[in-house]
């Protein structure tokens, strides 16, 4: 059985594809690696911001389902997503940095002997910044090189996932038993449990029986990913998964991964997704994310899903953004 490599990545649901590419280029300094659509749902974008070349661990992705509510957080679900950062110097650049473009933040606080700096977007999805000063464990991917961000202050990858779940000991034990995470800490409501180590293969379960369930929506996450090494281990997954009469899809070819998926709890969809083959398959470094890229299998719906989805003009490899 192979362990899991630390988190795929996160799947969130924007009001608005333009503004969630603004946001995540210009203000958090994140690289748009992959332009394409939700693979089951043509009409839908599915936008992937990355570090420099879209490593695995390292990827928030977005949906924009035309005409969804608002989501509202409670209990069940995947409440935040955090990024990871080369420092604690780094948060201290990063709250000022937020304060000059007006995003909302809580301020740098500590949270299992990291520094943090909790925030939120225009669509209220929450997210948190953490310091790798000192992290032991998954390697830290590259910052986006010609981004607007300085390097030693860059985002690097995705940090602990944070899950609220109103039974506790159900959702540990699913963590623990069956796919090998294990207790390291404990503060308050805040469960951590780590696998493959460091802030790149954290989660963080937070009690609560006080908050309404949580409802899907824009501003809330859809799912998220664990990373696996390959198909072959990926096939091991599935038999584990059905070995504890876990439900699950099986293997799905998402072309820049293979993918499975489980309902793990209550409105909890967790996957599991292969390393590779990854993004530049269909793109040259230079140019990655800025024109619409399709799997082969809607290669030949392309002209059918350009009249769904509006353009967006995504070309940055003839702009020069200044670092500040």
């Amino acid at each position: 059985m192979s362990e899991l490599k630390g988190i795929h990545h996160v799947t969130a649901i924007t009001s608005s594809a333009e503004k969630n590419y603004e946001f995540f280029t210009y203000t958090l300094g994140m690289r748009l690696v992959k332009k394409t659509v939700n693979q089951d749902d043509i009409e839908t974008y599915h936008l992937f911001f990355a570090d420099d070349v879209g490593n695995p661990g390292t990827d928030m992705t977005f949906f924009d389902f035309p005409g969804i509510p608002k989501g509202y957080h409670g209990t069940n679900e995947i409440a935040k997503t955090s990024f990871r950062v080369p420092s604690d110097e780094a948060l201290d650049y990063w709250m000022k940095r937020f304060d000059r473009l007006e995003v909302k933040h809580k301020g740098i606080q500590e949270r299992f002997g990291k520094k943090v700096l909790p925030f939120v977007d225009f669509d209220d999805q929450a997210y948190e910044l953490v310091s790798d000063e000192n992290d032991d464990g998954v390697a830290p991917g590259t910052p986006w090189q010609k981004g607007p961000v300085p390097l030693e202050y860059a985002i690097t990858g995705l940090g602990p996932l944070y899950v609220r779940v109103d039974n506790k000991e159900y959702f540990k034990e699913m963590l623990e038993k069956v796919m090998n995470f294990r207790e390291a800490d404990e503060e308050g409501a805040f469960t951590l449990l780590v696998g493959e180590g460091g802030n790149g293969a954290s989660v963080i379960v937070e009690y609560n029986t006080i908050l309404p369930p949580a409802r899907q929506g824009y501003g809330t996450v859809h799912h998220a990913a664990f990373r696996v090494e390959d198909k072959k281990a990926l096939e091991a997954w599935i038999e584990r998964l059905s070995k504890f009469g876990l439900r699950n899809s099986g293997f799905v070819n998402r072309h820049y991964f293979g993918s499975l998926y489980a309902k793990v709890a209550p409105q909890i969809l967790f996957e599991w997704a292969t390393d590779g083959p990854g993004f530049m398959g269909d793109e040259p470094y230079e140019t990655l994310g800025e024109k619409l890229s399709l799997p082969p299998k809607l290669e030949p719906k392309r002209t059918e899903i350009e009249n769904y989805v509006r353009p967006i003009d995504t070309v940055r490899s003839t702009k020069e953004i200044e670092k500040e």
